[in-house]
């Protein structure tokens, strides 16, 4: 089955970077394109970025858009995201999100908390 684990979150104070991974397993992880949302306490879970099954092409949500970095290792079915000048806005669980025969799978998350 579709498993994906999440990693890497923690407390970070405003400025700092953090590197989050996502381990996939339970498909053909190098045809798939993968995405990275997050979900703050109240609030509805919000795109972020997604990179193609090559890695060649990535998107972002414009408010990450020159801080946030997609990329993937598929001969380690990872997908990572880099977090630099992170902001007390960015502050949520993040998860990441694949779809494999129309049914989307996320993992349980990893918190990511921005706070002096």
């Amino acid at each position: 089955q579709v498993q994906l684990v999440e990693s890497g979150g923690g407390l970070v104070q405003p400025g700092g970077s953090l590197r989050l991974s996502c381990a996939a397993s339970g498909f053909i992880f190098r045809n798939k394109p993968m995405q990275w949302y997050r979900q703050a306490p109240g609030k509805e879970r919000e795109f972020i970025a997604t990179i193609s099954s090559g890695g060649t092409i990535t998107d972002y949500k414009d408010s990450v858009k020159g801080r946030f970095t997609i990329s993937r290792d598929n001969a380690k079915n990872t997908v990572y995201l880099q977090m630099n000048s992170l902001k007390p806005e960015d502050t949520a669980v993040y998860l990441c999100n694949v779809r494999v025969a129309t049914k989307d799978y996320w993992g349980r998350g990893t918190q990511v908390t921005v706070s002096s």
